[in-house]
C-alpha cells in the first residue's frame, strides 16, 4: 500500500450553541496566545472557505458544497475530499453559524447537497443499496469514485457527517425551519444512522488510515452519533429504534479499551496505543452538560486526564523541540510516537487537540463548581499543582484556584506552540519539524484551521450544544456483540432559502419572477410553497430562571419526570449562566421533552458545601406544547 495521508479530528464539533461557563472565574490569559488567536480565527475562517468548492479560490475546480482536505497537489496530493475530514470541518462551521458567523451559511448548505450526492457514488467500499459505500474514505472533487488503492473502508465518516448535520438540523428546527430539518438534512442522517447501527462492530481503517482493526476515536463517535441521532429522528416526526438498541452496546464495547493507565487507540496494528486519537475521541465527545464521566470519556474525567499525561509524556523525548521540557508544561505532539509519516513530527491540530481537551476540563469544573481528583488523575494534577492530593477541591479553596490557573497556563502553552511554528501570514500546514519546527507535508490543511478555531471557543467558554451525555453515560452489565439491518434511501437534493436568520425563519417561501424587458405590462409571477405540517415528537424547551446567586452557587432543574432527574437532587439538571450579569441574574438550560407531556418541577440551589436549597412551595407545573411544526418553547421563572 502506498503512504496514506493522515488526519486528526479537531475542532469543532458541531456545533452549537453558546452555554458559556458561570462567570465565576475569569481564566483567560492575557498577552501573545489572545492577540494571535484573535487575529488568527479570522484567518482560519477565510481559510477554510478558500478550501471549499465551488468559490473557495484554491477550491474553483470542486464541485460546490465539496471540502478538499488542502490545495496541495504533490509530495503529497491532497486535493481531495475525505468523509471524516470534511464532517469535523463542517461541524465547526455549523458551531460558527450558531454563534453568528454568517458568512458560513452557503457553505453548510452546499455541503448538505453534496453529502447527498456523494451518498449514492459506488466505489471501491460498495454502494448505497447496502450501506457498505457509505464506509469509502475519500472522494475526487468532482464527486466521483477515488479509486486507487487505499485504506479502506473507515467506519468514523458516517458517524461524523451525521453530528455535524444534526447540529445544523436542530439550528433549523428551532429556528422556524422544519421542513429544511425535515426534507433536506434528515434523509442524509437517516442513511449514516443505519450505517453505523448495521457496521459498527465490523472492522476498518482508523482516522489515520494505516491501521485496521478497531479504533477508539471510531466507536466513540459512533456511539455519539445514534444518542443524539435518535432524538434528532423524533425531533423531525420520525424515530430510530435501531439508534437506541445498539448505542448502549457501543458504549460498553468503549470501556474495554482502558487500560489502567490510558486509553488504547487501536485494538490492531500492533502499536502502544499512546494516540492522538484518544484526545480527538474525548473532545468530540464533550457535552457541557455532563459530569466528569469515564464511561463517555469526557473531557475532565479522571480516566481522560490520566491519557492526556501517558499521550503527551510519550512525546518528550521523540521531539528535538521538546528537549529540556519538563512534564506539566506544554510540549509539541503528533499522532503516536512511533510514527514514520514525514519521518514523523508534530501536527499543528493534534497540538490544538492537547489544549482543546484541557479548555473543555475547566469550563465544566467551573460549570459545577468543583474538581475532583482520584488515584487515576492524580499524577497529571500532580505535574501542574505538587500539593495535589486525592479528594474534591470546591471552587472557594485556594487550592482550586491554583490547579484552574495551572491546568490554563498549561493549555495555553500548547497554543503558545501553534502560534510559534505556524507561518507569519498564519497558514498551518500539516505538520512542523520535529527539530527545526518549519513546516511541513500539506499546506493550508483544512483540519488545521477548524482545530484552531474549535479550541479557541472552548478557551473563551462557547461550547457546543449538549448531545445527550447524560442521558446515555449509563454500561450496561453485559456487552453483546449485536448489529441492526436497515434499508438505505437516496437523499434528494433540496432546495434551500437564500438567507437563513436566527429566530425569524419561516417555512414558507416566496419566490418573485419578473419577466425581463422594460415597459412591459406583464403582471409578475409569484409562486409560494408551503411546508408539510410536522408534528415533532419531541420539543425543544428553553428555562430561564431568575436566581441571584453568590459564587459557588450552581441552580438545578429538578421535577416529576425522568427527564429532570424523578425528583432525585442528584440526577437534577445543571443551569448554564453564561448569560448572567449583575443586572440580569439569568440562569437557563434548553432540554429536549416529549410533546405533550405535563410535569411538576422546581428550581434548587447547590451550595459549595454540597447542600441543597429548595425553592419555595408550590410545585411548578408545566406542559410540553405540541401540534403542527411546534419545535420550542420557552418558559420564563424567578427563584421563590
Amino acid at each position: 500500500m502506498p503512504s496514506l495521508r493522515s488526519w486528526a479530528l479537531a475542532a469543532l464539533t458541531l456545533a452549537q450553541t453558546v452555554l458559556g461557563a458561570p462567570p465565576r472565574i475569569d481564566t483567560r490569559a492575557s498577552g501573545s496566545v489572545d492577540s494571535w488567536l484573535s487575529n488568527e480565527a479570522t484567518i482560519a475562517v477565510n481559510r477554510i472557505l478558500s478550501n471549499i468548492g465551488s468559490t473557495g479560490q484554491y477550491a474553483a475546480s470542486s464541485k460546490s458544497g465539496i471540502i478538499i482536505a488542502s490545495p496541495s497537489t504533490d509530495n503529497p496530493d491532497y486535493y481531495y475530499t475525505w468523509s471524516r475530514d470534511a464532517a469535523l470541518v463542517i461541524k465547526t462551521l455549523v458551531e460558527l453559524f450558531r454563534n453568528g458567523e454568517s458568512s458560513v451559511q452557503t457553505a453548510i448548505m452546499n455541503y448538505v447537497d453534496s453529502q447527498a450526492i456523494l451518498q449514492t457514488v459506488s466505489n471501491p467500499s460498495g454502494q448505497l443499496s447496502d450501506g457498505t459505500g457509505l464506509g469509502e474514505p475519500k472522494f475526487n472533487v468532482d464527486e466521483t469514485a477515488f479509486t486507487g488503492a487505499w485504506g479502506r473502508p473507515q467506519r468514523d465518516g458516517p458517524a461524523l457527517r451525521a453530528t455535524a448535520l444534526v447540529d445544523f438540523g436542530n439550528w433549523l428546527l428551532d429556528n422556524g425551519y422544519a421542513s429544511y430539518a425535515t426534507n433536506n438534512v434528515w434523509p442524509v442522517v437517516r442513511n449514516d444512522l443505519t450505517y453505523v447501527a448495521q457496521y459498527w462492530n465490523q472492522t476498518g481503517f482508523d482516522l489515520w488510515e494505516e491501521v485496521s482493526g478497531s479504533s477508539y476515536f471510531t466507536v466513540s463517535a459512533q456511539h455519539r452519533a445514534l444518542v443524539e441521532g435518535s432524538a434528532f429522528a423524533s425531533r423531525v416526526g420520525s424515530s430510530c429504534t435501531n439508534c437506541d438498541a445498539i448505542a448502549p452496546q457501543i458504549l460498553c464495547y468503549m470501556q474495554s479499551f482502558w487500560t489502567g493507565s490510558y486509553m488504547n487507540a487501536n485494538f490492531g496494528g500492533g502499536r502502544s496505543g499512546k494516540d492522538a486519537n484518544t484526545v480527538l475521541a474525548s473532545i468530540h465527545a464533550f457535552d457541557p452538560n455532563a459530569a466528569c464521566d469515564d464511561t463517555t470519556f469526557q473531557p475532565c474525567s479522571s480516566r481522560a486526564l490520566a491519557n492526556h499525561k501517558v499521550y503527551t509524556d510519550a512525546f518528550r523525548s521523540v521531539y528535538s523541540l521538546n528537549s529540556g521540557k519538563a512534564e506539566g508544561v506544554a510540549v509539541a505532539v503528533g499522532r503516536y510516537p512511533e510514527d514514520s509519516y514525514y519521518n514523523g513530527n508534530p501536527w499543528y491540530l493534534t497540538t490544538l487537540a492537547a489544549a482543546e481537551q484541557l479548555y473543555d476540563a475547566l469550563y465544566t469544573w467551573n460549570r459545577q463548581g468543583s474538581l475532583t481528583i482520584t488515584s487515576t488523575s492524580l499524577a497529571f494534577f500532580q505535574d501542574l499543582y505538587s500539593s495535589a492530593a486525592v479528594g474534591t477541591y470546591a471552587s472557594t479553596s485556594a487550592a482550586y484556584i491554583d490547579i484552574v490557573a495551572a491546568v490554563k497556563t498549561y493549555a495555553d502553552g500548547y497554543v503558545s506552540i501553534v502560534e510559534t511554528y505556524a507561518m507569519s501570514n498564519g497558514s498551518m500546514s500539516e505538520q512542523y519539524d520535529k527539530s527545526a519546527g518549519t513546516p511541513l507535508s500539506a499546506r493550508d490543511l483544512t483540519w488545521s484551521y477548524a482545530a484552531l478555531l474549535s479550541a479557541n471557543l472552548r478557551r473563551n467558554s462557547v461550547v457546543p450544544q449538549p448531545w445527550g451525555e447524560t442521558g446515555a453515560s449509563s454500561v450496561p452489565s453485559v456487552c453483546y456483540a449485536t448489529s441492526a439491518s436497515g434499508s438505505y434511501s437516496t437523499a434528494a437534493v433540496q432546495s434551500w432559502p437564500s438567507t437563513l436568520t436566527s429566530g425569524t425563519g419561516s417555512p414558507t417561501t416566496s419566490p418573485t419572477t419578473t419577466p425581463s424587458g422594460t415597459g412591459s405590462s406583464k403582471p409578475t409571477t409569484t409562486t409560494t410553497t408551503t411546508a408539510a405540517c410536522t408534528t415533532p415528537t419531541a420539543v425543544s424547551v428553553t428555562f430561564n430562571e431568575i436566581a441571584t446567586t453568590t459564587y459557588g452557587e450552581n441552580v438545578f432543574l429538578s421535577g416529576s419526570i425522568s427527564q429532570l432527574g424523578s425528583w432525585d437532587t442528584g440526577s437534577a439538571i445543571a443551569l448554564s449562566a453564561s448569560q448572567y450579569t449583575s443586572s440580569n441574574n439569568k440562569w437557563f438550560v434548553t432540554l429536549n421533552l416529549p410533546a405533550g407531556t405535563t410535569f411538576q418541577y422546581k428550581f434548587i440551589r447547590k451550595e459549595t458545601d454540597g447542600s441543597i436549597v429548595w425553592e419555595s412551595d408550590p410545585n411548578r407545573s408545566y406542559t410540553v406544547p405540541q401540534g403542527c411544526n411546534v419545535a420550542t418553547a420557552t418558559e420564563n421563572d424567578t427563584w421563590r
